[in-house]
């Protein structure tokens, strides 16, 4: 497989889709039998319930399938619940979900945590407080989170309304720290995603906010703290994890410098510096040649780097 068919492309949809509701909120499970009861209590607390809640069970292991059932039962919510064979990750599952979701907003709250009770509200009314001109290019609404101790995630934006996105943020040297929000359910639609990379490990969803970046629509970014965000202490940095998650890592590091370097190079040498280190790294973990990257690459000089540094790729993993 070519690795530059393994980027992500976005196609408008040439009509909008008609929806049952405002809001799709999607939660993935894997393994989650004993937190995923946050989300329920979390949801059925909502001053906002126009509403649907859909669920994927990605192949768990444990008992969160009976789980999910006997929460299903006892909830007055509106719920459709997928409970997939085998597992395929959360990159697949939420593409799933967005072919299947009903809702005009698209909202990712995963099983292990919580939003405060008028979440939904306040995300609305932040969204139809934005200018009519605007919003043909405004993809959603982003929040800030709070752990589970109700301390701040990251630190509040300085500006506000800020209108950007999560590239932009990257791109200023903002703060990257987790965020949540909603994004148009239409404007995920228009994004494929070539199947060859679901059940590779996992696929950082912010190639998708490049992707949506990549097509000038921006976020309202707002100071509410909508997310209660529970810490997870496992070392994301080990060598096992940087093989398990290597195609993700090359899939977001080569997106990023394709997209955005001939543009933005200059502008913040460092971060696309970075990306080339990324890259590199977790190519130890591939079988792809170092010819495959030059090909899956657009600049010439991003390619000069990648051959010259390519022999010390192995001093790059910890």
């Amino acid at each position: 497989m070519n690795l530059k068919e393994l980027q992500p492309f976005y196609r408008p949809l040439s009509r909008s889709s008609n929806f049952d509701y405002k809001f799709t909120v999607f939660t993935p499970v894997f393994n989650r039998a004993k937190t995923v009861n946050r989300v329920f209590s979390s949801l059925e607390s909502q001053t906002f319930t126009d509403f649907e809640f859909l669920i994927i069970n990605d192949g768990s292991e444990d008992h969160s399938h009976e789980v999910i059932q006997e929460l299903i039962n006892k909830s007055n919510l509106n719920i459709r619940y997928i409970n997939n064979a085998k597992n395929r990750h959360k990159m697949a599952c939420l593409m799933q979900a967005v072919k299947l979701a009903r809702g005009e907003f698209f909202i990712t709250l995963d099983s292990d945590d919580e939003c405060v009770e008028n979440a939904l509200e306040v995300f609305l009314k932040r969204y139809q407080s934005i200018p009519k001109e605007k919003l043909s290019k405004i993809s959603g609404v982003t929040s800030l989170c709070k752990d589970q101790n109700h301390n701040l995630i990251g630190e509040k934006f300085k500006e506000q309304p800020l209108f950007s996105s999560s590239f932009k943020n990257r791109l200023n040297d903002l703060d990257l720290s987790e965020k949540w929000g909603f994004t148009k359910t239409d404007i995920l639609r228009g994004i494929s995603i070539n199947p060859e990379i679901f059940s590779q490990g996992y696929i950082p969803e912010g190639v998708l906010w490049n992707l949506i970046a990549k097509h000038h629509y921006k976020i309202l970014y707002t100071n509410d703290v909508l997310r209660i965000y529970y810490l997870d202490t496992e070392n994301s940095t080990s060598n096992e994890n940087q093989g398990k998650n290597a195609l993700g890592m090359i899939i977001f590091s080569m997106s990023m410098l394709n997209w955005f370097h001939e543009e933005y190079f200059w502008k913040n040498p460092k971060m696309f510096l970075f990306r080339i280190y990324a890259l590199l790294r977790a190519a130890n973990f591939l079988k792809y040649k170092r010819q495959d990257y030059i090909k899956a690459i657009d600049s010439n000089m991003i390619k000069l780097i990648i051959n010259i540094c390519w022999p010390f790729k192995k001093m790059f993993v910890r």
